[in-house]
């Protein structure tokens, strides 16, 4: 099922800023809610689709994918959205707090959290993408501050306990005859205060570094091929793992050759000549052989096409297989002749009874032959 527009989800404009998006998420978390909806199915799915479209417009760089490329930007980015209310009451726990009784339904402390995936769009030659490449990037992410260890916290220093929710992470609130558990709004479901933040990072325990990896680029990729590099996106929060990079493969147009899947596409002119008499020819291929001999045969017409099989590119899908060459023919008209030249050809006009010398025609008169 084709998934709907995150603007028109919030009911926002695509220019509205970070403020507009959050009021507009909060109002529609807060009609949808579960606790508010028992049972309401439908109620469950707006909620889940409301907590999807704000986790990605309230990140800047996942909301410029998407408004570049749309939900296919996101593809290569890891988010996948929420697997249940938990992580949802989780991820947005400042939000429901202003809920009066209507957050998070777990006492536990912070839960761990992957780390943001990232994305790198790398550019290949054709010839680069039929052997395959190794490329050196250079990008940038955020990693544990070296000085305080990813901890926010200067060397042999600790937090302070949260005096709000006394180290829970959680208050409680009454509401009538209920009391509800909901993230402590001083340490952020933290349960400890950094009141001496590190220097480095400033308490935030994550700097911003530029990382420099090595991408093997396997033959026959193709543009909008995909590369995944384990690890090598942001750090986790909480002891949560790292997120991934994705590199996003673009191959160059080529000046001889055109792509379609696995198979290759070039065009080669001949004279009217040589595709009327056949004739024999040598053209680039990519591999080791460099070059492949192929025969026009007699009586080529314009716009024929040879097929070449296992001249094309080499399958990501299929292994050592390649897809096939396909050669278009352009039969070239010369303009301008020599007075040797055209007189062969008017004299090769009298055999099929064309005349340009002002005598008769011979033959059947040419629209009679049309016509009959």
């Amino acid at each position: 099922m084709q998934k709907r527009d995150y603007y028109e989800i919030l009911g926002v404009s695509r220019d509205s800023d970070d403020d507009r998006i959050k009021k507009a998420y909060r109002s529609l978390a807060l009609k949808y809610h579960p606790d508010r909806n028992p049972g309401d199915k439908d109620a469950e799915e707006r909620f889940k689709e409301a907590a999807e479209a704000y986790e990605v417009l309230r990140d800047r760089e996942k909301r410029e994918l998407y408004d570049r490329f749309g939900h296919a930007g996101l593809e290569g980015t890891g988010f996948r959205g929420f697997s249940g209310f938990e992580d949802i009451f989780s991820s947005f726990g400042d939000v429901f707090e202003d809920f009066f009784g209507f957050g998070r339904r777990s006492n536990r402390g912070p839960r761990a959290r992957q780390g943001s995936s990232l994305r790198y769009d790398v550019e290949v030659t054709l010839e680069e993408a039929f052997s395959g490449t190794e490329e050196e990037i250079a990008f940038h992410r955020l990693d544990n501050c070296t000085a305080c260890k990813g901890t926010g916290l200067p060397p042999g220093t600790e937090p302070e306990i949260c005096s709000t929710c006394q180290g829970r992470g959680q208050v409680i609130r009454s509401q009538g005859f209920f009391q509800i558990s909901t993230t402590c709004p001083a340490c952020h479901g933290q349960g400890r205060i950094i009141t001496n933040p590190c220097r480095e990072c400033g308490g935030r325990g994550k700097v911003r570094i530029e990382r420099k990896v090595t991408v093997k680029i396997p033959a026959g990729v193709d543009s909008g091929s995909q590369l995944r590099l384990q690890g090598e996106g942001e750090p986790g929060d909480n002891g949560g793992p790292p997120g991934d990079l994705f590199v996003v493969v673009h191959v160059r147009d080529h000046e001889f050759f055109s792509r379609d899947g696995d198979d290759l596409v070039c065009q080669i002119p001949v004279s009217f000549v040589q595709a009327a008499l056949g004739n024999t020819f040598k053209i680039p291929v990519f591999g080791d052989e460099g070059e492949h001999e192929i025969t026009i045969p007699k009586g080529t017409q314009p716009g024929d096409v040879i097929k070449i099989r296992g001249q094309g590119m080499p399958s990501l899908k299929y292994g050592r297989s390649r897809g096939d060459l396909f050669v278009k023919v352009l039969v070239k008209i010369p303009q301008k002749l020599s007075q040797q030249q055209r007189e062969i050809l008017e004299a090769f006009a009298e055999t099929q009874g064309i005349s340009f010398s002002g005598k008769k025609r011979k033959g059947k008169n040419f629209w009679k032959k049309v016509t009959k």
